[in-house]
């Protein structure tokens, strides 16, 4: 049996050497054949030099250098689409996801499951980037249609079935941990302790973070449409009931005086035209996914491939 471990990079010179010590250190204790898959995802720095010496040393090593910088789930999603192992690992580069706990991954897998992804606990971020994810991630959990395990990221093990089951799908915008909870097979949880950077900063900016949340809540829930549809039926029923009440006030009180027009006005346009705003934003969220699945643009460019036989 055979095993791929993708690893996406970006800008992790400091990290390159460390990382393949520990798991090449792990990975021979499987005494099993083994590939290191680095998606090499437009670094600017000596990622790419560190990672061609590791290939010539070590030819299990291989590389997908992408032109440019594609994001973090599209180098996932390259690593699933070349990995021809018949078990498949995902884990971040920067050694927030412990290579030490993969031998009992691989033990889960030996006992019949098809994916095994890891439920992160007691993350070392700043107390705000704790919030955010935990509320991303519950708020994910309500509104999805489809079953996402809270605190689950993209670290995972994987069989090849599944893994091709997940490069069939077509879409653009990808929330890889998404699909492969979307594709179903039997899967389990392990949880682990999420360590700190070892080395640089986070390369997931305020924008970034937003767009995953995005890609994940629009990609898997129709709730935010549902949403409109009854935020629109309410403020119709306010103003059925609110003109009624003026036509009241009018003809059969003296009350109406009393109320300046103006100011009622102002909030009524200012009410309404808000309400439009964000119903507008909604629909575009979905037809700017729509958009990127009509144009059937590649997900990415490979400027060249390490290691991997034509």
């Amino acid at each position: 049996m055979s095993y791929s471990l993708i690893l996406p990079v970006f800008n992790e010179a400091n990290t390159i050497n460390t990382l393949f010590k520990r798991i090449s250190k792990i990975m021979d204790q499987q005494r099993s054949e083994y590939e290191l898959i680095f998606i090499n995802d437009g670094s600017t720095d000596a990622t790419n030099q560190l990672l061609t010496t590791l290939h010539q040393q070590y030819p299990l090593v291989k590389i997908i250098n992408f032109s440019r910088n594609f994001g973090h789930q599209t180098a996932v999603t390259a690593g699933l689409n070349y990995a021809q192992g018949d078990i498949i690992a995902v884990l971040d580069a920067d050694l927030q996801d412990p290579p030490e706990v993969l031998p009992l991954f691989f033990e889960k897998i030996h006992d019949g499951y098809d994916v095994v992804y890891a439920i992160r606990k007691n993350r070392k971020e700043k107390k705000s980037i704790r919030f955010m994810y935990s509320l991303f991630y519950r708020l994910l959990k309500i509104v999805a249609n489809i079953d996402i395990p809270l605190d689950s990221g993209d670290f995972c093990v994987m069989r090849k079935n599944v893994v091709d089951a997940i490069n069939s799908l077509p879409e653009r915008n990808r929330f890889v941990r998404g699909l492969r909870s979307w594709v179903g097979y039997k899967q389990i949880g392990l949880a682990y302790e999420r360590n700190p950077r070892y080395a640089g900063k986070s390369k997931y900016n305020m924008s970034k973070l937003m767009k995953l949340a995005f890609d994940g809540i629009f990609s898997f829930s129709y709730v935010p449409l549902q949403i409109m549809f009854y935020v629109g039926l309410g403020s119709l029923m306010v103003s059925f009931i609110g003109s009624i009440i003026a036509v009241y006030m009018r003809f059969f009180t003296t009350a109406y005086k009393q109320v300046p027009g103006f100011a009622t006005t102002i909030i009524l346009i200012m009410f309404v035209g808000g309400l439009q705003l964000f119903s507008l934003g909604i629909m575009g969220e979905y037809m700017r996914r729509v958009y990127d699945e009509v144009k059937q643009r590649k997900p990415y460019i490979v400027e060249s491939l390490v290691g991997f036989k034509k």
